[in-house]
């Protein structure tokens, strides 16, 4: 095993667009954060607007001349939507087809019938995980909620016994696994292998999931024991189908993609020969574009031809899918202008510097960055660019299974803590009917133990990478 410790690792050298020393560019990495934190939440400006900005601000404080940092920003909008933009699309069509055909319906509905009222919250933990698997996270409430209500109405539950492990199924997916816009961008940016980290990320998701879910939701229940909200219980999003498809199909179409991404990983390991006829194939279709392709190709049969959609329904369902992306491949992308505007002006090479006598781990401060990041923005996806920009040079010597596991503590660290600037937040606050201080004691805290979980189960696996 290599050792993690970041005095053992060395940046390639690259040459900034600014003479500044450390000092001053650790001044200007706090200036741009701080001008994209105000933007964000004092001015509520759009993130990508305040990335943008901030990327200007950031390379302003360094020194850097102005044509420079453009050039920056450009090229790492262009190359970071260019690396996930057609897989952001790709996973979006997927969940619109999942939602609108009703087989998001049907799996809720097939594992709800067959569960006994004492294993619900476990229950509930495996739909928010499944269903969540190709959805946003904002998405996932949406279609979940309305199944979380009911749930708990009709079963006669505490609304955070079964809503608590839901939220914690979504937020577990959104934050480790990709094809999730956050895991996604980490990996690019710090050249993680996706079928590793997709096969760890599960790892680390699995005893996470279950304990900030279930088992806190027993906790959460007897801090906040309040009922569903009826005037919350909207309309199921299948209400107005004569069929749906079946559970088996919709299952498997979900799965296919994470399958055939893992089966990659695992001949890659297993064969580990590039000029093998059989790793040439899986290498094929377990390339992240190909595998969501097929999933999509999969899925307009499976669910919307299983669902009466004719040919104009189906074009429909996913030119609707793509319209609601524009924002988040925005962010995306500004995100990663901003992440090469930090790479461009020394910054990888100054964290080096100051941490290379340090004896924390680089997965620890990778965490620890991308914690610092989320408590400031409020937002999962801006934490994760962030953090995964200025720690990308800590990967230079690190092993294919270390490198993915630093992706997942970036991931882990962007769930800290959610609070009054982040938008899940209040979207929580108010399906839930819960006042500030209830969200806190619930949804904040579940938050933090996915992050705290998370990390420790990524600084155990590092003892045996």
């Amino acid at each position: 095993m290599t050792s993690l410790s970041v005095e053992t690792l060395a940046a390639d050298a690259v040459e900034p667009i600014t003479s500044a020393g450390n000092a001053q560019l650790g001044i200007a990495v706090l200036a741009g954060i701080a001008v994209i934190v105000l933007l964000i939440t004092r001015f509520k400006l759009h993130a990508f607007l305040a990335l943008t900005i901030g990327s200007l601000a950031l390379g302003a404080f360094a020194g850097a001349p102005l044509a420079d940092t453009i050039k920056s920003f450009t090229a790492g909008l262009g190359s970071t939507v260019a690396g996930v933009g057609v897989l952001i699309a790709l996973g979006a069509i997927l969940g619109k087809l999942l939602a609108d055909s009703g087989g998001a319906d049907q799996i809720v509905d097939t594992i709800l019938a067959r569960t006994r009222k004492g294993a619900m919250p476990w229950a509930m933990v495996l739909i928010a995980s499944v269903i969540g698997l190709p959805l946003f996270f904002e998405v996932g409430i949406v279609l979940l909620i309305p199944v979380v209500l009911m749930v708990a109405k009709r079963g006669n539950y505490s609304l955070m016994r079964i809503g608590i492990p839901a939220l914690a199924g979504l937020s577990v997916m959104h934050g480790l696994i990709p094809p999730h816009p956050g895991p996604l961008v980490a990996i690019d940016a710090v050249g993680a292998n996706l079928g590793v980290t997709l096969a760890l990320g599960l790892v680390v998701a699995i005893p996470t999931v279950i304990i900030a879910g279930p088992l806190f939701s027993r906790y959460a229940a007897r801090w906040v024991d309040i009922q569903a909200p009826e005037r919350m219980i909207p309309e199921r999003p299948s209400a107005d189908l004569e069929k749906r498809p079946g559970f088996g199909a919709t299952v498997a179409t979900v799965l296919l993609p994470v399958v055939l991404m893992l089966v990659k990983a695992l001949v890659d390991i297993v064969v580990d020969d590039p000029e093998n006829g059989v790793q040439k194939v899986t290498d094929v279709i377990g390339s992240p574009l190909i595998a969501l392709l097929a999933a999509v190709i999969v899925a307009l049969f499976t669910l919307g031809r299983a669902a009466g959609f004719g040919k104009e329904r189906l074009s429909s369902t996913v030119e609707k899918s793509l319209a609601p992306i524009a924002g988040v491949l925005l962010i995306v992308g500004a995100g990663g202008g901003f992440k090469q505007t930090l790479i461009d002006i020394g910054v990888g090479q100054m964290i080096l510097d100051f941490s290379k006598n340090w004896s924390i781990p680089a997965l620890l401060l990778a965490w620890l960055i991308a914690v610092a990041i989320r408590l400031a923005t409020g937002s999962a996806t801006v934490a994760t660019i962030s953090a995964a920009g200025l720690v990308a040079p800590l990967a230079a010597g690190m092993s294919t299974g270390e490198t993915a596991l630093l992706v997942l503590a970036i991931g882990a660290g962007s769930l800290f803590f959610s609070h009054v600037n982040d938008a899940g937040f209040w979207l929580v606050k108010e399906y839930f009917g819960m006042d500030v201080g209830q969200t806190v004691k619930t949804w904040s805290v579940m938050e933090t133990i996915i992050s705290v979980v998370g990390i420790v189960f990524v600084l155990l696996l590092s003892l045996v990478m």
